[in-house]
């Protein structure tokens, strides 16, 4: 964060200082877990479900913060506030005013969010000073605190924008004013809050209506609902795509591991681009990030180099490794919805021709009434796609194995440890294997995969 005194932080936030002098100064970073505030830094206190965050304040203040951001007095350095969230959106919004060389980059989606904020990130720090952190920070509060983490060093600002209803991206865009927004693609995550797809893309181009005129809008072209935004900004509007689209990727192909090379088009130039990720849908997020890079000025040839060396930096998304057994294992478990566990069972398919492959999928969360219909075409696609063995995870995952009805070797687990005992059973080396799920712990399958001491084939 730029430096700010702690009367500063109470006049932005509206709030009230105690204990402490105005001229006190924060030159350290904003952290809401304590364990994290560095000397010079800012505490931000919640009242959680299980723990009062204020009864950290003390610890904090002693091991050298500032100050703390709280909602009640509790003897130590700190600005009173009635709501920590609200004051974190005034502190964020301060220090995008006063960055005025800071280049502002939002992307939103209803799937490869992160993956390609990840790329962004990566692709933008070659330019200068980038802040792009791991996770899904993309809500009322990861939006702020990653707002917060730039300095007057910071020359890119990469922010993931997640949405749960009309109205929740353009408040985040009014924290923090994009000058180039990312939609990328517009499905079924989060049908369940919106209504429909229509409303899920309303949602969506909330970002492109917040860019300046001389901004810049990169939108999907072989999505219509993405592409169909160009009427919803004044930015400058640029397509990315397959075809008919300013930034293209022509004659995609699949090596045996499942990554993706491409012609890469743009402005009567092309250049190969071989890339290190797994699965074809990467395609799409790479050219996403080149569209953001090339309108940041990187150089032709630097990025078609670059987007080969962009990686997974997010954990639990398409994260691929081998274990000692001699298992090929793509953890996807951090979420899932319908278009993103296609795009894995795909990817799947992909890597595991010629050997034997297993998806390990779990519920998919937020589809409303498209619940039953969403988990069932999952299903369909793994029995298209001759996935030789199917274990879903939990009863109110059942609806994928109803799909799924083609396939001989399938199974319904009751949770995580029935999951992993039925993998033990039959697992063998070169076998290929995809965990998925809404965070539902699915993960714990993934996490018994890595370690060799248990996992033995057959």
């Amino acid at each position: 964060m730029i430096p700010l005194t702690l009367g500063e932080i109470a006049s932005i936030t509206g709030g009230t200082l105690v204990n402490a002098a105005p001229d006190v100064t924060v030159t350290g970073g904003v952290e809401y877990d304590s364990r994290k505030v560095g000397p010079g830094g800012l505490f931000v206190a919640f009242d959680g479900e299980k723990v009062d965050g204020h009864s950290y304040a003390g610890g904090v203040i002693a091991g050298g913060a500032a100050g703390v951001l709280a909602t009640k007095d509790v003897g130590v350095p700190s600005v009173i506030v009635e709501d920590q969230l609200a004051a974190l959106a005034a502190l964020a919004a301060h220090v995008v005013r006063n960055l005025d060389k800071l280049v502002v980059v939002g992307l939103t989606g209803s799937s490869g969010k992160t993956t390609t904020k990840d790329y962004i990130g990566q692709l933008l720090s070659r330019l200068g000073p980038t802040v792009a952190p791991a996770g899904s920070l993309n809500n009322e509060l990861g939006f702020p605190y990653t707002v917060l983490q730039a300095t007057p060093e910071t020359r890119f600002l990469v922010l993931e924008m997640g949405a749960r209803g009309i109205g929740h991206i353009r408040y985040l865009t009014e924290i923090a004013r994009p000058s180039i927004g990312v939609v990328l693609n517009v499905g079924a995550a989060h049908i369940g809050e919106f209504g429909s797809i229509e409303g899920t893309a309303l949602a969506k181009g909330e970002l492109v209506e917040a860019l300046p005129v001389d901004g810049v809008a990169v939108l999907n072209a072989d999505d219509p609902l993405v592409s169909a935004m160009a009427s919803r900004t004044s930015a400058r509007v640029v397509l990315t795509g397959s075809s008919a689209a300013d930034v293209q990727a022509a004659e995609v192909k699949l090596d045996a591991s499942g990554r993706a090379s491409y012609l890469l088009k743009w402005g009567g130039r092309s250049g190969h681009v071989a890339l290190g990720v797994v699965g074809q849908h990467q395609v799409a997020n790479t050219l996403a990030a080149a569209a953001v890079a090339l309108a940041a000025g990187m150089d032709f040839d630097e990025l078609t180099t670059a987007l080969g060396e962009v990686g997974i930096v997010s954990g639990r998304r398409m994260d691929v490794f081998q274990n000692p057994a001699g298992v090929t294992v793509i953890d996807d478990s951090y979420n899932a919805n319908p278009s993103s566990t296609a795009a894995a069972l795909r990817a799947l398919a992909s890597m595991g021709e010629g050997r034997r492959t297993t998806a390990v999928l779990g519920y998919m969360a937020e589809l409303g009434e498209h619940e039953i219909s969403g988990h069932a075409e999952v299903g369909r696609l793994a029995a298209e796609l001759n996935i030789d063995r199917l274990i879903v995870v939990a009863e109110n995952a059942r609806p994928i194995l109803d799909g799924a009805a083609a396939l001989a070797d399938k199974h319904l687990a009751a949770d995580q440890a029935e999951a992993i005992a039925i993998l033990k059973q039959d697992l063998r080396a070169d076998d290929v294997v995809l965990v998925k799920g809404s965070r539902y712990r699915t993960w714990d399958v993934a996490d018994w995969l890595r370690r060799p001491e248990e996992v033995q084939p057959t």
